[in-house]
């Protein structure tokens, strides 16, 4: 192999959860090729007596897999439901001769798991896998029943335009009525060591790409042109001061950031027709996507621009805003991380968006907890090793504990 030789060897036992991370690691699941990765999961799911089901999407040349698996115990109480939700794609690995070792062969250095994936997010998919394991192994050793359903929903178009993927099986669920109290996502949100911080909302992402017109001419004659850049600047400088809302407990002020801008003909000497500039908000919970565009709308006139006659505007919400307070889960998942690492959780909704957008309109509380996220994303991605085993625990203790009653 072009790295030198064979993968290191193991510098500790091999445990269960560090195997299966490993097998989903070695697949080469690039969005939205799901590679056999969903079926790994659901063979041991089905053993424990999930229904799985294959759910696909999208074009038939590149279809989205997304697995829903569910464990109901043969009980005839209403019993509250937690899913563990998350994604078997990957984004490319870019430079190939940049990593230090194969991308997609698991291997460890320096007491660390590398390989595409392993912190966002194959680690997590196989804490979720051998925490349900073990937590409905505890049961049937004690002769009892889980007092509790549990659901897992994986995807293969998160990373890419999450169209086909956990959208799609949230609307089918809704659909037939499915309840989901509870949802983990395992997305990477903790920064010096797992259980550090989890999220328990995230901001709303609205994109809007502005057009403004004007009048196409020499620039030595701008008596006879409109020069839309020149329109267009007193109103950038008010949209880039403008302050949007405060924020609250819980978020950041909502922020406008400008991300291009493209105008002229390649010619120093000519006026363009047009300018178009691409923006986006992420946006808190005092704020509205609606209401953010009639501000915007707003701002341009009082500078002299109407919509129709001077600019358009295409608007896209990418996400919206959504908000878990403390709660059952919150408290639950405070109190797993702190009996298993003695963490004190940093609660955030900081970060770009996740598929917890998509669960949060199914299921009323929702948080993302997953290993540090130093190296998503980028050449010779890893997680420590000995972040991994108490993920795991962290999950299984959530299973163990979520249907006790919250703590004075």
């Amino acid at each position: 192999m072009p790295w030198g030789g064979p993968a290191a060897k193991h510098p500790c036992p091999m445990n269960t959860t560090l195997r299966l991370a490993e097998e989903l690691i070695s697949r080469r699941s690039l969005t939205p090729d799901d590679a056999g990765c969903q079926a790994i999961i659901a063979t041991r799911l089905e053993k424990l007596g999930f229904r799985c089901e294959t759910i696909t999407s999208g074009p038939a040349s590149a279809p989205v897999r997304n697995l829903w698996a569910v464990f109901k115990p043969a009980v005839p109480a209403a019993l509250k439901t937690l899913v563990f939700a998350g994604h078997t794609d990957v984004v490319p690995t870019g430079a190939l001769d940049q990593w230090r070792s194969d991308p997609f062969t698991p291997s460890h250095r320096d007491g660390k798991l590398y390989g595409r994936g392993a912190s966002d997010m194959k680690t997590s998919l196989a804490a979720f896998v051998v925490a349900i394991e073990e937590f409905l192994a505890a049961h049937q050793e004690n002769g009892t029943q889980s007092a509790l359903n549990i659901g897992l929903l994986l995807t293969s178009d998160e990373e890419g335009p999450a169209i086909d993927g956990t959208a799609v099986v949230c609307r089918q669920l809704a659909t037939r009525g499915e309840k989901i109290d509870y949802c983990i996502v395992g997305e990477p949100t903790s920064v010096e060591r797992t259980g550090d911080m989890i999220k328990n909302g995230r901001r709303g992402s609205l994109s809007g790409k502005l057009t403004a017109r004007g009048v196409q001419g020499h620039i030595a004659y701008p008596q006879l042109a409109r020069n839309p850049i020149h329109l267009l600047a007193p109103a950038l400088a008010a949209l880039v001061a403008e302050v949007w809302d405060a924020g609250n407990a819980f978020f950041q002020p909502t922020s406008w950031q400008v991300s291009n801008i493209h105008a002229g003909t390649g010619a120093g000497n000519v006026i363009p027709a047009q300018v178009v500039v691409d923006f986006n908000f992420r946006f808190s919970t005092e704020s509205t996507a609606t209401g953010l565009q009639q501000r915007v709308q707003a701002l341009l006139a009082q500078h002299g621009l109407h919509n129709g006659s001077d600019y358009e505007c295409q608007w896209t919400v990418g996400a919206q805003p959504f908000l878990t307070p403390p709660g059952q889960l919150v408290e639950v998942v405070r109190r797993a991380i702190a009996d298993e690492t003695g963490i004190a959780t940093q609660l955030s909704t900081t970060g770009g968006t996740s598929d917890a957008r998509f669960m949060a309109t199914i299921c009323p509380e929702v948080i993302e907890l997953g290993p540090p996220n130093a190296t998503i994303h980028q050449i010779d991605e890893h997680v420590a090793l000995v972040d991994i085993e108490p993920l795991k625990n962290i999950y299984r203790r959530v299973l163990a504990q979520i249907t006790q009653p919250p703590c004075p």
